[in-house]
C-alpha cells in the first residue's frame, strides 16, 4: 500500500527532538503535505505562525543544509499527483492519541519483568522521608505521586521547585534519614534535575528515577532508571506512560509497606467524618 504525503512528512519528522516552535511547524506541514513542496520559507511560516528563521532551524534541525534543501528533498519523494486522504484517515489529534497506546503497549512489555518496580518500590518504603523530585515538566508527575504517597507513606518530602534551596533540601532529607529518592525526568531535561541527581547520590542517597528513555541525560546520575515514552506527535510532550508507571511505583511502594491498608483505611474512616468528598 502506498504512503500518502502527510504520512511520509511524519516519518521524516520521527526521531528527532523538536520544539514546541518545530512542532507548529511540523504539524502545520502534515495539514497542508500535498502543498508544502512548493511553498517558501516565508510562506510556511506564515502558515505555521512563526518566524522565517524559526523555519530555517526548523530544517537543520531535521539534518538539512537550510530549508531550500529541505524542500527539494519533499519534491523528490512527493508523488505527481497527491491523492487526497481518506476519509477515515485519522487526523492529527487522533495519531497523538494511537501513539500514547503504542507508549502504554511499549511500557506494558517492560512490565513484563517486574522486578525492577519491585526493588524500587523496596527502595522507597525504606526511605524515611522519602524525597520525591520533579521539576518543569515533570513537576506534574512528581506532585500526584507525592500526593498519594503521602496517604501510605508516613514522611513524603516533594521537591518540585528548583533554586539554590533544591540541594539544601536533599541535605535535609538524608539528615533527617532519607535513603533513596525518587525522580521524575522528562524532556526538555532541566540541567539542574541533573545536578540534583549528581548532588543526591554523593550525599549517599539511591537514586530511582522514571524517564522518557534509558539514555536520558539523566541516566548517568541514577542508580536505578525505569523508561516510560512519551508522545511527541503534538506542540507538547504527553506523558501518559510516565504518569501509569508513577501509579505502578505507587501499587509496589504499598507492597513494601505493611502497614499500607491500615493507613488508607484511617484515612478513608477520617474522609467520610469529615465529608471531603461528595461521592
Amino acid at each position: 500500500m502506498s504512503e500518502g504525503p502527510a504520512a511520509r512528512l511524519q516519518e521524516l519528522f520521527e526521531g528527532h527532538r523538536l520544539t514546541p516552535t518545530q512542532r507548529r511547524i511540523a504539524h502545520s506541514m502534515v495539514r497542508r503535505a500535498a502543498d508544502v513542496p512548493f511553498l517558501s520559507s516565508v510562506e510556511l511560516a506564515e502558515l505555521a505562525g512563526v518566524s522565517q528563521p524559526s523555519v530555517t532551524r526548523f530544517a537543520v534541525a531535521l539534518g538539512f543544509d537550510g530549508y531550500p534543501a529541505l524542500r527539494r528533498h519533499l519534491r523528490e519523494v512527493a508523488p505527481p499527483e497527491a491523492a487526497p486522504l481518506p476519509q477515515d484517515a485519522p487526523n492529527e489529534y487522533q495519531q497523538a492519541v494511537h501513539a500514547e497506546i503504542e507508549n502504554l503497549h511499549h511500557l506494558a512489555a517492560l512490565l513484563a519483568d517486574p522486578e525492577p518496580v519491585e526493588r524500587a518500590g523496596r527502595l522507597l518504603a525504606a526511605s524515611r522521608p522519602l524525597p520525591v523530585l520533579g521539576l518543569r515538566a515533570a513537576s506534574s508527575q512528581a506532585r500526584g505521586f507525592a500526593y498519594f504517597a503521602a496517604k501510605v507513606h508516613p514522611d513524603v518530602r516533594l521537591l518540585d521547585e528548583g533554586g539554590s534551596m533544591l540541594a539544601d533540601r536533599i541535605d535535609s532529607a538524608r539528615r533527617a534519614g532519607a535513603s533513596a529518592l525518587l525522580c521524575f525526568a522528562l524532556p526538555r531535561h532541566p540541567r539542574e534535575v541533573v545536578e540534583a541527581l549528581e548532588h543526591a547520590r554523593a550525599a549517599g542517597l539511591t537514586v530511582v528515577t522514571v524517564a522518557d528513555s534509558a539514555f536520558a541525560p539523566v541516566a548517568a546520575h541514577s542508580d536505578l532508571l525505569i523508561p516510560a515514552p512519551v508522545g511527541t506527535g503534538l506542540a507538547f510532550d504527553t506523558a501518559c506512560a510516565p504518569m501509569l508507571l508513577g501509579r505502578v511505583l505507587l501499587e509496589a511502594l504499598c507492597d513494601g509497606l505493611p502497614d499500607a491498608q491500615a493507613r488508607l483505611e484511617d484515612f478513608d474512616a477520617q474522609a467520610a467524618e469529615r465529608g471531603l468528598f461528595v461521592d
